[in-house]
């Protein structure tokens, strides 16, 4: 009998070395555990970056948040109201959606970063430059906002301006303004980014005429391999970053958009992954299983240590009580309050549940169609190209022709700056399945009406008419036709509790909306970031 258990504990090590044998031979094919290719091997036979060929893509690297960005792993998830909808809204149903993994913003937009972006745009386009004027004023907040018809405050002098409110959430700021900072914020990012790998001087600002209207750095000139960049760029670096050795400027010139440690473009983001940041999902499960959400109004006080009994976000508690009795103030903030003074949530992102509500880049709609999309769903895509010169250059914004768009306060605020790539609309798709003629019952029963010359409008919401009087000042002439909803393509989604809002405005799941094109006190916004690189990668945590 021994003699049989030792040829069995004989046999299953062979058998072992045997499996084993087969697994590492396996990885030597250029399969490894968990697939993936192990070796990269170029269909044409070259190898990556050789320095005989003319196809360089820089070396791989892990792909890092930009600072005070927080990564947030992507996933499924219940989006909506999973409570009662006492207010019977019926726009926040739950469905099931997925999410992409992308970066956010730590905490809200402050006074002081917006401070540092409208101080640049002074800089570079000064208002007593006559082409300029504009452009510096169409970008402030609009302080106003604070000024309450029955209540004294001097906010509207000090709150954007004051040091003491430098790290506060920035307000007054519309949808359209907040996305005009985000294209500025990928420029100076990259300009940034840039300068510390030296391909660009870091004396750029030191010279007037490098940083003066339209020969300031933005990233489409720099992946265009535009001449303007010519007087401050490090060629010599930048062939080192490419992996280039070769002094063949047509080479080096092909290969630009491969420059590894290109920031990537700063944005808004969408009503879906604000909602799931907020939410904190992926340390609320067990396994593959979330736990599932209490209501915010369950976890608002502390519980332990010198925040016991004290509100943990900043909102509204009851008619006239705003941060509680003076000597015990239950959130201590009576308007807004520095973006990092609460607790943030479970994957690092502050300020989602009170403070500001923020835009999103979402055009509002009563439903989000999950039938049609339940992948990383956004409504409001219009895809742009960049316009090309006759002689194949691209065309820049000029200072004497620039666009502008009318706010609500009647200032105007740029389409682009001069210096950059002019682009135009290829596709709008804003009413895509909602709104426009093919959502209607007539579409499709043989009238042959185009839906895209169709004067058909499902919401039949007020219009906005702005003219200019005798006195170049910009009037809005009100809309005096019938009108059945407030709902157009000019408003967009607000997500959040604010500091006015009482505690049911806190549920992540609650949705509103608002004029783009308008500031409000109680609004502010936050960044995010595409996560390229994160996509495919599995966890098991």
């Amino acid at each position: 009998m021994k003699r049989v258990h030792s040829l069995f504990l004989i046999g299953s090590f062979t058998l072992s070395c045997c499996i084993l044998f087969l697994l590492t031979g396996c990885g030597r094919n250029g399969i490894k555990k968990g697939g993936g290719t192990k070796k990269f091997v170029s269909q044409t036979g070259w190898k990556p970056n050789d320095q005989k060929g003319w196809f360089f893509v820089g070396k791989k690297k892990k792909p890092k948040g930009w600072p005070n960005m927080v990564y947030i792993e992507g996933g499924t998830f219940t989006m909506g109201l999973v409570k009662d909808d006492v207010m019977h809204d019926w726009n926040n149903t739950p469905r099931r959606m997925q999410v992409n993994s992308f970066f956010i913003g730590e905490a809200e937009t402050t006074n002081y970063d917006y401070r540092s972006y409208v101080t640049w745009l002074k800089y570079v386009f000064p208002p007593s430059d006559q082409q300029f004027k504009e452009i510096y004023n169409g970008a402030l907040p609009d302080t106003l906002v604070w000024v309450n018809q029955l209540s004294r405050n001097d906010l509207s002098e000090t709150y954007f301006r004051s040091p003491q409110f430098d790290f506060y959430p920035v307000v007054g700021v519309s949808w359209k303004q907040a996305t005009k900072y985000c294209e500025w914020l990928t420029d100076r990012a990259n300009e940034k980014a840039l300068m510390d790998k030296g391909i660009i001087s870091k004396d750029l600002y030191a010279s007037d005429t490098n940083n003066n209207g339209s020969s300031s750095f933005t990233l489409d000139k720099y992946k265009a391999n535009d001449p303007e960049m010519k007087s401050y760029l490090n060629e010599q670096r930048l062939k080192q970053t490419i992996g280039i050795k070769s002094n063949n400027q047509r080479i080096l010139a092909a290969n630009r958009n491969s420059t590894s440690g290109v920031v990537e473009k700063f944005r808004l983001p969408t009503e879906v992954e604000w909602e799931f940041a907020a939410l904190g999902l992926v340390k609320d499960r067990n396994y593959n299983l979330y736990l599932g959400r209490k209501p915010k109004i369950e976890e608002l006080r502390g519980n332990k240590g010198r925040n016991r009994g004290m509100f943990l976000e900043n909102f509204k508690y009851g008619r006239g009580d705003y941060s509680g009795v003076a000597g015990w103030k239950n959130d201590g903030a009576a308007i807004t309050a520095d973006v990092k003074q609460y607790p943030s949530n479970d994957v690092g992102v502050y300020g989602m549940y009170g403070n500001v509500s923020e835009w999103t880049a979402d055009i509002y709609r009563p439903i989000i169609d999950e039938d049609a999309n339940d992948f990383n769903y956004y409504r409001g895509n219009i895809p742009q190209e960049v316009i090309k010169n006759e002689d194949g250059t691209y065309k820049m914004v000029e200072g004497t022709q620039m666009l502008y768009d009318t706010l609500a306060d009647g200032r105007l605020l740029y389409r682009g700056l001069p210096g950059q790539y002019e682009r135009r609309d290829k596709e709008n798709y804003k009413n895509y399945l909602d709104g426009d003629f093919m959502s209607s019952l007539e579409a499709g029963h043989g009238k042959g009406v185009d839906s895209s010359n169709s004067s058909f409008n499902m919401y039949n919401s007020p219009r906005k008419k702005f003219f200019v009087d005798a006195k170049g000042r910009v009037i809005m002439e009100k809309d005096k036709g019938k009108r059945t909803s407030q709902i157009s393509d000019e408003i967009r989604v607000v997500k959040g509790g604010s500091w006015k809002d009482t505690a049911y405005w806190l549920d992540p799941g609650q949705r509103r909306f608002k004029n783009e094109s308008k500031g409000y006190a109680w609004i502010g916004f936050r960044v995010a970031q595409d996560a390229k690189g994160n996509t495919g990668k599995r966890s098991r945590r």
